[in-house]
C-alpha cells in the first residue's frame, strides 16, 4: 500500500515541464518531471496498492505500456524522497 503525504505537507508549484515540490518535514525543494506529479495526485492520503494505482491512473491517462515494475521503481523513488509512504 502506498500513500502520498498529506497535502499540507507539500508545497507543489508546477514550473514549465517540471513541478517543484517543497517537503515541508525536510525542508528539502524536489524538482520532478512526469509522472511524479501524476502519481502523488492519484494516490491521495487513502493509499492504493500497485494494482489500484494503475487502474486510476489508466482512468486518466492513456496507459500504452502499463509496466507495474516501472511504476514501482518511481514509487520507490517517491518514497525514497519522502513524498511516499508505505503501509
Amino acid at each position: 500500500m502506498y500513500r502520498a503525504a498529506r497535502a499540507d505537507a507539500l508545497r507543489i508549484v508546477p514550473l514549465d515541464a517540471f513541478t517543484a515540490i517543497y517537503h515541508r518535514a525536510s525542508g528539502i525543494t524536489h524538482l520532478v518531471g512526469p509522472p511524479a506529479p501524476e502519481i502523488l495526485a492519484a494516490l491521495g492520503p487513502d493509499g492504493l496498492t500497485l494494482g489500484e494505482l494503475i487502474a486510476r491512473l489508466g482512468e486518466s491517462y492513456d496507459l500504452l505500456d502499463a509496466d507495474e515494475a516501472a511504476l514501482g521503481a518511481r514509487l520507490d523513488e517517491l518514497v525514497a524522497a519522502g513524498l511516499v509512504s508505505t503501509a
